[in-house]
């Protein structure tokens, strides 16, 4: 364990975080029409939590093998677009444009998966909770758009 580069890569995560916590979905989304399987409140904290420590990890794991400069790449991709997610969803209230941001970001972090999966099968394995939440996540950001549709602009 490479505790320098796994706090690195955590930090990057942690940034991600951040734009959860600074910008709070508010009373704006609490007014919006949800699907029924909506998760609680309280799940998005503590999955989030999990998986930015699993992100982490694998890879700091990845990033101590020879020749994983596209995996890597990939990852900051998916990182990028899970930082950008929130600020265009909540911050801007752009559902539709959110919609296409966590597209995007599911497809960054199925070709990180595939691409840690070739180098190192335990760091593969750890992307497989974040796509199964970025896939809800996605369903649920796609449905929330839908039934609010006639009240966006994008």
């Amino acid at each position: 364990m490479d505790w320098g580069l796994f706090l690195t890569y955590l930090f990057a995560c942690g940034a991600a975080a951040a734009t959860g916590a600074l910008i709070q979905p508010g009373a704006w989304y609490e007014s919006l029409e949800k699907p029924s399987w909506t998760p609680p409140n309280w799940v998005f904290p503590v999955v989030w939590t999990v998986l930015y420590i699993a992100i982490a990890y694998a890879g700091m794991r990845v990033a101590l093998i020879a020749g994983s400069g596209a995996a890597l790449a990939w990852w900051s991709v998916q990182i990028a677009l899970n930082t950008l997610w929130t600020p265009v969803f909540f911050g801007l209230k752009r559902m539709g444009t959110g919609l296409v941001v966590i597209v995007l970001l599911w497809v960054a972090v199925a070709m990180t998966m595939r691409g840690f999966w070739a180098l190192d099968a335990i760091a593969g394995l750890l992307f497989a909770p974040y796509l199964l939440w970025v896939t809800i996540a996605t369903a649920l950001n796609a449905s929330v758009w839908w039934k609010n549709r006639a009240a966006v602009v994008a």
